[in-house]
């Protein structure tokens, strides 16, 4: 069951504030002067009344008169500052019988002020309080006039109206009468109210939801009312349980005043209309008011309210100082405030506060710093930075210090936390750590000079000499010291004659002096002197010249300066690099812009890490500000304003920092404070994590506007990143002649896409028929409530109006896009789009920043950016042309199907198609040409040494037989000549002669047969090692060339599939351009597109959700592209792999082949009988001639 959320916005009334107490009171404007007056707070803390026996304008005489000096008022006096902003404050004085009574008061008034609830309460809650008011403001007679109430109805209403409704209430109704206060009731009011003022809009919702059938809604009917319309759909059902109907009983016994209708479970139209007004449905999520947020981050994770030249209450030339200001602001919620210090030239050598050289007032530095004390914690214990621009010397820097030491005592932070110590890389404190101190932000010496200064200091005061603390350090020669600062004053116009003098200028102010509009002070300056005219004030706008603080600092101001040290910033990649997080640094708005302009990215990351603080520009002389939502966006912790000024920034930043209790301190959403995630201020598509929504705002009627009888006409913006951020386009009908009750009825204006809703706020503006501002309400949109919400008006200084409301129905859901949201913007060429730089200054500019606001910065280019964009060359690819590769390469692919995807479009290379390419066969043909030429060569070496051998055996044999015939015929002779009987001696002689002839010629026969197989087998290993030889180059040409063709196809294959690659990557451009022609055409023809501002918000938004998804699906064509080369790579690599695989195989083959051949050639060698068939023959003749 859905459980209402008890808003207890009522702080206890002590019982003595109820009862009163007699004072003597005295306003300081009007110099009246009342004794004796009866002071009381009624029970719920609205108002501070009294009564008195009479005015007397003579306050000194009557003080003269009750013999009260100067010493008796002494602790007795009570001020009261109201005011419906922070300059305009009027003073009350109240002066007690003696001190207790103005100390238990002064406590009393104190636990019941401030109370940020109260700004939130109800429209009932108001009317009650306007019920009061008027009961309050009875006559002497003790009676309310009917006047005073006529007077509140007066907008567009004849009185004869008012008169009437009183009579039917039965109470007095004429126009002198008066009404017994017992009997104006605020029942009674309540029913004036609705007489006068009828709420018929809430009439039409309630037939609407019954169907206008009966005068009641059932329980059901109640219950899904509360479900379909007060309920966001977005919430969490567990956190957030839908309603029932033991809900819906409750709520008609808290809101039906009918008891029968109770009993019956039944509610009115009236009980509907007093649920409506109640604190159940508050526009926004009222635990969002209190303290809600984690506080233990570092301070760097926090947005921080903060102020620019807090002491000015007017214009930043020739503008009145005012002590009465840092009071305002600290009580408003502000954590920062800003002290411009200058040396005071009276003789008592007091710091002052002014702004320098602009003809401004000058406030005491130790007055500022005694209000700082006082107000600094009343409404928020978190911790107080007090943001020093320092121009003094250091004699007045020491009492500046000393100051702030004795006053602030506990309070301020001298020293770093234990647990978080100044070193790089040590994020910073919490505001739970720091609560109740107080940091100074002011620039600080290196720690060597600061410890040796320190050491100089101690050491000459230790001596005890005469010299002043603060001047023994003035000749140091330090590089901090710059001489120049040394001789600037915060007023050079003194110098230039008696035209101007101090007197004219400025006056010291006392603590209680009053405050006034800067315009009025002006104007009274110049009419009292008539020395400041306009042209004077543009001749010093014209000199004037910002001068830098000083870096002269005094060591002992140094020592108090610890989590908020100012450095000059040098760039964000420096920053990153040093990782100091209590570095910060601050920009003028224009400065902030350019760096937003280029570097927004860094600029987010910079404030996850450290503090940076933001100031208007020196242009603004006029105190206006500048768009503070530009730099939250940024996550920019010190968005310093001018709160003197309660313009459309003051609003949007009052109105922001008004949830999370009003402590001043918003935690930055999580993507802005994570190290790991990346954020784009100019973001134009939804953030990882983030939900978009949609907003849609129908403004139905307002109630109460105005007393006069105008016309009026609301205002409903938003503001947040560039893309949310909507200005001045959604506005109602003007309703003539009635600021009581007009009645709108608008369409809804709706807000479709809002993509960072944590960031976003709304703004609801009333303005009359001279488009004058009646009131406005500031809503951040992530604690807005959906449904049917009266929405309570503040002045443009924040301050909650009486009665002022607007009755809107609020509906909030989940983005869902629409027919084209799902539809991508081509980016088929990025150079048509602008550049980014461009494009941010266009997203600036429709927020209402002009270019002319936003300043050139420098380009913070890193190191390895630079190393990255020296890296981005790309080589051209040309495809190869070789004819040898065209049969297997471009043939193939030239024959594929151009449907297919992935590399099944590239033919495999096998080796057996490598060996049928002509350029090998044709360097085999060269090969085996060069063998055959080299075996033609061996043939004949072997018919030459085998002609050489026959020839030399030959001629052995031949003489053989010549001697052997020699020998015989010698015989046969002597046979023939003595007989054969006579010769036997000799023929036996003979015989063994032939037998010795024949035994010499087998060796010399054996002796050249060897000689000729020796000759023959190194012939044949020499002939077979060349042949081997030329074998083995011609397999390792082989195997080369036929790498080198499988190179050659592999690169064809990689430019053929970077071809495909293109061509896809082509047709992809293509379809997405002609998809966006598409959906801008049709939304350039949506007829629901009401105005022009509207279709260009579509069109971004268009083009920023298409841009995503068109990067994603090339994301996504490069993956599967550079994963189909990596593919392609990888086969390509094993084919390679495996032929020189093979390769090496072959030739070892062959290696161990010519190895085995030569061993068996030397062997045959050995033997001798290889070859040699004509010494073979030779032999077998000499065998056979014996």
């Amino acid at each position: 069951m859905a459980k209402p959320y008890e808003f207890n916005w009522q702080k206890e009334v002590p019982s003595f504030l109820q009862e009163g107490a007699v004072f003597d009171r005295y306003e300081e404007e009007s110099f009246v002067f009342e004794p004796n007056c009866l002071f009381k707070v009624d029970e719920f803390g609205f108002f501070l009344t009294w009564k008195s026996e009479g005015k007397d304008p003579k306050i000194l005489a009557a003080l003269e008169a009750v013999g009260k000096s100067e010493n008796d008022l002494e602790g007795r006096i009570v001020c009261v500052c109201s005011g419906t902003d922070l300059v305009n404050i009027s003073f009350t004085y109240m002066v007690a019988e003696n001190p207790e009574v103005t100390k238990q008061w002064v406590e009393g008034l104190r636990s019941i002020i401030h109370n940020f609830r109260a700004n939130n309460v109800s429209p009932m809650t108001c009317l009650k309080k306007h019920w009061m008011k008027l009961a309050f403001m009875t006559n002497t007679n003790g009676k309310i006039p009917v006047r005073s109430i006529t007077r509140t109805f007066a907008s567009g209403k004849t009185e004869k109206v008012i008169f009437q409704a009183l009579k039917e209430l039965g109470l007095p109704s004429g126009k002198n009468d008066e009404i017994e206060p017992t009997a104006f009731t605020y029942e009674k009011f309540y029913e004036l109210t609705q007489k006068i003022c009828p709420r018929t809009d809430i009439e039409d919702l309630f037939k609407k939801i019954n169907g206008d059938k009966t005068d009641y809604l059932t329980v059901d009917q109640l219950v899904s009312f509360l479900n379909e319309h007060q309920r966001d759909p977005r919430l969490n059902e567990i956190l957030f349980p839908f309603y029932d109907a033991k809900r819906a009983m409750q709520i008609i016994e808290m809101y039906e005043p009918d008891e029968d209708l109770k009993k019956k479970g039944l509610i009115s139209s009236d009980g509907f209309c007093r649920y409506l007004m109640s604190d159940e449905n508050a526009p926004v999520f009222l635990d969002r008011l209190e303290l809600y947020q984690e506080m233990d981050h570092p301070l760097a994770h926090y947005f921080i309210s903060s102020s620019h030249n807090t002491y000015l209450t007017g214009r930043q030339f020739g503008g009145k100082s005012s002590v009465e200001m840092y009071r305002q602001v600290l009580l408003a919620g502000c954590r920062c405030v800003e002290l411009d210090c200058w040396d005071g030239k009276g003789e008592d050598q007091e710091p002052i506060i002014t702004h320098g050289k602009a003809m401004c007032t000058d406030i005491l530095f130790k007055d500022v710093i005694q209000a700082i004390k006082e107000t600094a914690f009343v409404t928020s214990e978190y911790p107080v930075i007090l943001s020093f621009e320092n121009h003094c010397s250091k004699y007045q820097q020491y009492k500046m210090s000393k100051y702030c030491e004795d006053l602030f005592g506990d309070l301020l932070l001298k020293q770093a936390l234990e647990s978080h110590p100044l070193e790089p890389g040590r994020p910073l404190p919490s505001p739970n750590d720091l609560k109740r101190k107080i940091l100074i932000k002011n620039k600080r010496l290196k720690p060597e000079v600061e410890k040796k200064q320190l050491e100089a200091l101690r050491s000459m005061m230790e001596a005890g000499e005469s010299a002043s603390p603060a001047n023994i350090l003035e000749d140091d020669n330090e590089e901090e010291i710059e001489s120049a600062d040394q001789e600037e004053e915060a007023h050079p116009e003194f110098k230039f004659g008696n035209e101007l003098s101090a007197d004219d200028l400025g006056h010291k102010e006392a603590v209680a002096n009053s405050v006034k509009k800067a315009s009025d002070d002006l104007e009274h300056e110049n009419n009292k002197k008539g020395l400041v005219t306009v042209e004077d004030e543009q001749a010093w706008m014209a000199s004037y010249k910002y001068v830098g603080a000083t870096t002269n600092i005094h060591p002992y101001l140094s020592t108090m300066i610890n989590y908020a040290q100012p450095v000059k910033f040098q760039g964000f990649h420096v920053a990153e690099e040093r990782n100091i997080h209590y570095n910060m640094s601050s920009f003028n708005e224009s400065v902030g812009l350019g760096y937003l302009k280029t570097h927004a990215i860094e600029f987010v990351n910079y404030n996850k890490r450290q503090m940076s603080r933001i100031y208007p520009k020196g242009g603004r002389v006029d105190s206006s500000n500048y768009m503070p939502q530009i730099f939250w966006n940024a996550g920019c912790q010190m968005v310093s304003l001018n709160y003197q000024t309660p313009d459309l920034a003051m609003q949007l930043n009052q109105g922001k920092f008004e949830y999370n209790g009003s402590c001043g301190y918003l935690l930055k959403p999580d993507f802005m404070r994570r190290p790991d995630r990346t954020f784009d201020p100019f973001s134009e598509t939804p953030v990882d994590g983030v939900i978009a929504a949609t907003c849609s705002v129908q403004v139905i009627s307002g109630q109460f506007l105005s007393d006069k009888k105008i016309g009026t006409y609301v205002e409903v913006d938003m503001y947040g990143l560039p893309t949310d951020t909507i200005r001045k386009e959604f506005r109602t009908r003007m309703v003539m002649n009635n600021g009581l009750n007009p009645v709108y009825n608008e369409e809804s204006f709706v807000f479709r896409k809002v993509i960072l809703p944590d960031l976003a706020v709304l703004r609801i503006a009333v303005y009359d028929d001279n488009n004058k501002l009646i009131g406005q309400r500031i809503l951040p949109l992530d604690g807005l409530q959906a449904g049917y919400r009266h929405i309570s008006l503040r002045n443009e200084g924040n301050k909650p109006l009486s009665l002022p409301t607007i009755f809107c129905n609020i509906v909030l859901k989940t983005y869902v896009p629409d027919g084209f949201g799902d539809i991508v913007d081509a980016l088929s060429d990025p150079k048509k789009f602008l550049s980014i730089t461009e494009k941010r200054a266009d997203q600036m500019r429709a927020m209402g920043i002009e270019t002319s606001d936003i300043a050139d910065v420098p380009s913070d280019t890193s190191k390895n950016d630079k190393k990255g964009k020296a890296n981005t060359t790309k080589a051209n690819v040309t495809p190869q042309s070789s004819s040898e590769l065209r049969p297997t390469t471009t043939a193939a692919l030239a024959s594929g199907v151009e449907a297919k995807k992935g590399i099944e479009l590239i033919p495999q290379v096998r080796i057996e198609d490598l060996k049928q390419m002509k350029a090998y066969l044709k360097h085999l043909k060269k090969q085996q040409k060069e063998l055959n030429s080299l075996k033609k060569k061996h043939a004949k070496e072997h018919s030459t040494m085998q002609k050489l051998h026959c020839t030399q055996v030959d001629k052995i044999v031949a003489q053989y037989d010549k001697e052997k015939s020699t020998h015989e015929k010698i015989l046969e002779k002597a046979m023939k000549k003595k007989g054969g009987s006579n010769c036997l001696e000799m023929k036996k002689e003979t015989e063994i002669k032939i037998q010795t002839l024949t035994s010499d010629h087998k060796s010399k026969v054996k002796e050249i047969v060897a000689q000729h197989t020796k000759e023959w087998s190194e012939m044949i290993n020499t002939h077979s090692a060349e042949e081997q030889e030329i074998r083995d180059l011609h397999l390792s040409q082989q195997c080369e060339l036929l790498k080198k063709l499988l190179i050659s196809a592999h690169e064809q294959q990689t430019q053929q599939l970077k071809l495909s690659h293109d061509r896809e990557s082509k047709e992809m451009r293509a379809h997405q351009a002609k998809i966006s022609m598409e959906n801008s055409k049709a939304i350039s023809q949506d007829k629901s597109i009401k105005n022009k501002a509207e279709r260009e918000r579509r069109v971004r938004e268009l083009n920023s959700s298409n841009t995503k998804k068109f990067l994603e699906e090339r994301k996504r064509l490069a993956m599967k592209q550079s994963k189909e080369m990596d593919q392609l790579k990888k086969v390509q690599l094993e084919h390679l792999e495996f032929l020189e695989k093979q390769n090496e195989q072959l030739l070892k083959s062959c290696h161990a082949v010519s190895q085995s051949q030569g061993e068996g050639d030397a062997a045959d060698g050995e033997i001798g009988s290889r070859d040699g068939p004509q010494t073979s023959n030779s032999s077998m003749k000499l065998q056979n001639a014996n």
